[in-house]
């Protein structure tokens, strides 16, 4: 392992996932995980639950970014002494933003997309351990990184500062990566010790793809069951 990502969601880490994979880095992301959810959500249950399965998980990667890898950060920073850690920031305003019109809908949004991924958790058992297990890593007191902030604009800010704080704090600064997407390639490479390519660094908008994956697997999950459990007519 080279690389431990340590910022939040919605800080850019589809963009940090592409740009580390083009510098030639395997990286694991949240999408790695749902690509075979069964799977993914018993590792991150383990590992949350103190096993360190770590070398199972990251087989075949060399870097990681996105949850729930980010909220390891520590336990990953003494499983692989050698890893730099990128903490990626972003204004704490648009963060809370970008959370709300994605991540939060799911569990507090007076929205389609969570009515849907509600129909979903009443169906899908994996589906369900998955939402169950982003509970304990954002929502849960105590150790839910996003406790008792339930989506609300200034407690969303306060509790993305402590966590950054708790990052610069720690991390010492031989290790230490912080980025946002305006620093392009330099940091992330000058930090790894790569040149600098001479694409432009890419920039993910996944907001919308996000919105659309979460909201259209519910719906079609539900279809899904709704075809298996209905006599024939």
């Amino acid at each position: 392992m080279k690389l431990i990502g340590a910022g939040l969601p919605r800080t850019a880490t589809t963009t940090q996932w592409l740009a580390l994979r083009m510098l030639g880095l395997p990286t694991y992301h949240m999408k790695d995980m749902m690509a075979d959810m069964e799977r993914g959500v018993d590792q991150w249950r383990r590992a949350y639950n103190g096993e360190e399965p770590w070398d199972e998980i990251f087989e075949g990667f060399e870097a990681t970014v996105d949850w729930p890898a980010a909220y390891h950060w520590r336990e990953l920073m003494d499983k692989y002494p050698d890893a730099k850690v990128l903490l990626s920031v972003r204004d704490g305003d648009a963060w809370a933003k970008s959370m709300n019109d994605t991540i939060v809908q799911i569990y507090f949004g007076d929205s389609f997309m969570r009515a849907m991924c509600l129909a979903r958790y009443r169906i899908d058992p994996v589906w369900a351990s998955w939402m169950d297990l982003n509970i304990d890593t954002f929502w849960k007191g105590p150790r839910g990184t996003l406790a008792n902030t339930f989506g609300e604009r200034a407690p969303l800010v306060e509790a993305m500062n402590r966590w950054n704080d708790e990052v610069k704090s720690t991390v010492p600064a031989d290790r230490l990566i912080i980025w946002e997407p305006k620093d392009g390639w330099e940091p992330i490479c000058e930090g790894l010790g790569l040149p600098v390519p001479s694409e432009p660094l890419p920039h993910a908008f996944d907001t919308e793809v996000f919105k659309s994956s979460i909201t259209g697997g519910a719906i079609a999950a539900v279809n899904d069951y709704w075809a298996r459990t209905q006599p024939a007519a």
